[in-house]
């Protein structure tokens, strides 16, 4: 699994989204930061459409989202948003931990 591929695909999600005009995304100082263009002017209905997206891009992946607002500006928003794999463990490894995956 490569997280370009997962990007790929969420870009492309989101530019099929009724009242996008634009989306793209850029990386600056190795943190992702999400571009859209919307005729949406609630913000609440931009961060719904986001996590929409991305949640059908990880499907049936490991990973989880994280979106955060930085600034918006007339129809353009900008979202510091990140694609990561959970900081759990997901296999036994044989030593009894108490936070062994077998106890869940």
């Amino acid at each position: 699994m490569d997280v370009n591929d997962i990007w790929e695909r969420f870009i492309s999600l989101l530019r099929d989204e009724p009242g996008m005009i634009q989306a793209e995304w850029k990386k600056s100082a190795g943190i992702p930061f999400l571009y859209l263009t919307t005729i949406k002017t609630d913000r609440h209905e931009v961060e719904h459409m986001i996590m929409k997206c991305a949640a059908r891009a990880m499907r049936g992946k490991r990973l989880n989202a994280e979106t955060v607002f930085v600034r918006s500006h007339h129809k353009q928003w900008v979202y510091r948003h990140r694609f990561y794999v959970p900081l759990e463990k997901m296999f036994c490894c044989g030593n009894l931990c108490s936070d062994c995956i077998r106890f869940r």
